[in-house]
C-alpha cells in the first residue's frame, strides 16, 4: 500500500469565473464594510450641522477610494504586499479612532482586534 493520500484534482474554472470565497475573505469584506459604516456614523454624529454632511459623506468616500486604489482584490495600483497591509491597517485604525472619539472605546477595541486579526490571517493566506 502506498503512503500518499488520495487527492482529487480540482476541475478548472470556466473562463471568467472566480473561485468561491473562503470564510476569512467574507469576514475581511465584512470588516471593511463595518469600517466604512463606522466612518459615516462618526462623520454624521461628531460634527455640527454644516460639517456633518461633509464629514459623513467625505470620510467613508475617502476610505473607499483609498481601499479601491490599494487594497481591493482588483486594486488600481499594484503595490507591495507590505504597503497594502499598511493601507488596510490605516483604514481599520481610522475606524477604531472614530469609535473611541464617539465614547465607545470597547467597541473600537473589539473592532480593532477582529479587523487586525482577520487582516493578518488573510494577508498570510495571500502570500503563501
Amino acid at each position: 500500500m502506498s503512503e500518499t493520500p488520495r487527492v482529487r484534482a480540482a476541475a478548472p474554472l470556466d473562463p471568467g469565473m472566480r473561485p468561491r470565497p473562503t470564510a476569512i475573505e467574507i469576514v475581511s469584506v465584512a470588516c471593511g464594510l463595518v469600517a466604512f459604516v463606522t466612518l459615516a456614523i462618526w462623520g454624521f454624529t461628531a460634527w455640527p450641522l454644516p460639517w456633518n454632511i461633509v464629514a459623513g459623506i467625505g470620510a467613508p468616500a475617502l476610505a473607499i477610494v483609498v481601499w479601491a486604489l490599494f487594497v481591493s482584490p482588483r486594486a488600481v495600483l499594484a503595490v507591495h504586499p507590505f504597503v497594502r497591509a499598511i493601507v488596510e491597517l490605516f483604514v481599520y485604525a481610522a475606524a477604531t479612532i472614530a469609535w473611541w472619539s464617539m465614547g465607545q472605546a470597547w467597541i473600537g477595541l473589539g473592532f480593532a482586534i477582529v479587523a487586525v486579526t482577520v487582516g493578518a490571517v488573510n494577508g498570510r493566506r495571500r502570500l503563501g
